[in-house]
């Protein structure tokens, strides 16, 4: 089956699972709306490509993968991934169009314009429920199970390579041991401590910013007014409307400044409220994880045994990790699973040959 008709059909199938997990009705209904267009759009690719429309029921694995995730993981998560996969999609269009100079159309992007068209203009779906459901797209997601996946892979590769370095220099297994439970521990600190930075310093800055919205709105409301009116023209509002619309959302401070944040700065202050602890040790989890796969079988053996452990294991992770990663890119699972291998082991090898080399001097 040509790939444009399957990523229809997934999406329409996880748009359903959506619907069916959705505890808002109101929401719920968009997903619905969403599935049933997802499912229009497969059956006209399926007729263009003569594939026979009954055969349209059937999700590829990556779905299924995803529709677990969202059972074990929460159903939010399903929903970043699939608005990723959607944008993925729309910007690798884009680019192929401006690559072979043809024309963009803004067409490019309607599956993303459709589902947020119906949140904005389905009168069931409250300002709440709408603010809802975009801070659940913007919090969680595919950027989550990346990060994961990611995680774990960095993790796999530079212990690996450390382990596999160490292993060609010395046959003593417990500097084997030593070295890898070093590298496990440095790394997955190093990750934990980048985390919290990139997160604290986000934060920070997104505050400074948001605070100094404040000193403006207070020391020149008639500026920020006007700056607000001319936002909300650059939109395609008439002037006069936008002007009423400034001019009745600066009657009340708290909100003015909660609208220019997310107009002007482009802030969603939802995303503030995310803790930097709790980043630094998902970090170090997911780090951790891949990174004691090559260290574990020289726990139990030595030698020989264990080396050739150590690289079976790691192939297999590495394989698992590339798969992984088709959830995101669409690409053909024994393509990218034996790619992530052959890189890894390639990895490996250098770093062996040179504590290899390393050893024999030392020698």
């Amino acid at each position: 089956m040509k790939k444009s008709v399957q990523t229809e059909i997934d999406a329409c199938y996880l748009y359903r699972k959506l619907a069916e997990n959705e505890s808002d009705e109101a929401v719920a209904n968009v997903f619905r709306q969403m599935g049933d267009i997802e499912q229009s759009h497969a059956e006209a690719f399926a007729r263009r490509e003569n594939i026979p429309t009954e055969n349209l029921i059937k999700p590829s694995w990556r779905a299924l993968s995803l529709n677990l995730i969202g059972k074990v993981f929460g159903y939010d998560y399903v929903l970043g991934a699939l608005m990723d996969t959607e944008k993925s999609l729309s910007n690798a269009i884009i680019k192929t169009k401006d690559k072979n100079k043809m024309e963009i159309t803004g067409s490019e992007t309607n599956h993303v314009k459709i589902l947020w068209s119906i949140l904005e203009n389905d009168k069931s779906i409250s300002g709440t429920q709408h603010a809802k459901f975009e801070s659940r797209h913007r919090s969680v997601g595919g950027n989550a199970i990346r990060a994961a996946v990611l995680g774990g892979n960095d993790g796999l590769v530079s212990n690996f390579s450390l382990v596999m370095g160490v292993a060609g220099a010395t046959t003593n297994q417990q500097g084997v041991l030593l070295a890898g439970i070093a590298g496990l521990l440095a790394g997955a600190l190093s990750m934990a401590l980048g985390e919290w930075i990139s997160v604290k310093s986000s934060q920070e800055l997104y505050e400074n910013q948001m605070a100094i919205e404040m000193d403006e709105l207070e020391t020149n409301p008639e500026g920020e007014e006007k700056e607000l009116a001319l936002i909300y023209m650059a939109k395609g509002i008439p002037e006069d409307q936008a002007r009423k619309i400034s001019a009745e959302i600066m009657k009340d401070k708290t909100h003015a400044h909660a609208v220019l944040v997310k107009e002007e700065l482009g802030i969603n202050p939802e995303e503030l409220q995310g803790s930097a602890i709790e980043a630094a040790l998902y970090s170090f989890f997911l780090f951790s994880i891949g990174a004691i796969i090559p260290l574990a079988p020289f726990f139990f053996s030595n030698g020989l045994q264990a080396l050739v452990l150590s690289v079976s294991f790691s192939a297999i992770g590495l394989f698992l990790i590339g798969g992984a990663i088709t959830l995101f890119t669409g690409k053909n699972v024994w393509y990218s699973g034996f790619r992530q291998v052959i890189f890894g082991l390639f990895a490996a090898a250098i770093t062996f040959g040179i504590g290899k080399m390393i050893g024999v001097v030392v020698s």
